[in-house]
């Protein structure tokens, strides 16, 4: 049976937002109308049904990998980004609490006055009752990024499918923004994805997805109304799963 127009096909998704996307069109920081807009797009699928957890990057503040290249020793870089993710999460908190929509940050490192500690039964606890789940701080540890930690969150809580929101419109034969003609892969396999180094999520991430069966939703966040598209059902963007 084919599912009815605008409903939804995933029960509980994990969406992966990178700092950078709620930097909008600044060259630091956060924009506040980029992040209400991203709000409204999340508590319209919220509206749903979808339980919706999410993982934030903190590249529009700090990036750990970049900070180490000028100088600053790895470890603190990364822990400098993790801490700016959970700024993030806050910001985005904030602004889907002013929709209606009951949220909670989980972050990896503890900061118990402005966040819960991950704790994975807590967490799918709270989806089950309709609040909207952020983890921050990454996997709590150096040299893992975001990525990583988004497939790892979303193998934890039994996500069916982890949503990458990007700024390009799928996965591509080579970066669209360098190479012209690059074309889009509306399939791909995770296997693909790794002998052709198609970067679009680090090689932790994606074999972790592999060796789960976690499909891969890869689609542009700036085009409006693309997460409740993908959400429910329309093809959208690219897929990495194991067989096309």
């Amino acid at each position: 049976m084919s599912n009815p127009p605008g409903r939804p096909v995933f029960k509980r998704i994990l969406l992966k937002l990178s700092g950078e996307a709620l930097m909008g069109p600044k060259s630091f920081g956060i924009d506040e109308t980029v992040v209400d807009q991203m709000a409204a797009e999340i508590a319209d699928v919220h509206r749903l049904g979808v339980e919706i957890a999410i993982v934030v990057g903190g590249g529009n503040i700090i990036r750990g990998v970049t900070a180490s290249d000028r100088g600053l020793d790895r470890v603190t870089g990364d822990n400098m980004g993790m801490l700016a993710t959970v700024i993030n999460a806050l910001a985005l908190q904030d602004a889907l609490e002013k929709k209606g929509v009951p949220t909670r940050v989980q972050t990896a490192i503890e900061i118990r006055a402005v966040a819960e500690p991950v704790i994975r039964r807590r967490a799918i606890r709270h989806l089950e009752k309709g609040r909207v789940v952020i983890f921050a701080a990454g996997t709590g540890n150096p040299f893992f990024t975001t990525d990583s930690a988004a497939a790892l969150r979303a193998n934890e809580i039994h996500a069916e499918i982890l949503l990458k929101a990007t700024r390009v419109d799928g996965v591509y034969t080579a970066d669209p923004r360098k190479v012209p003609d690059a074309k889009l892969l509306s399939d791909v396999t995770y296997q693909q994805v790794l002998e052709r180094d198609l970067k679009i999520m680090d090689a932790a991430a994606i074999s972790l997805c592999r060796d789960n069966g976690l499909p891969i939703g890869i689609f542009n966040l700036t085009r409006a109304g693309n997460i409740r598209r993908v959400v429910c059902g329309e093809r959208v963007g690219s897929i990495v799963r194991r067989e096309i």
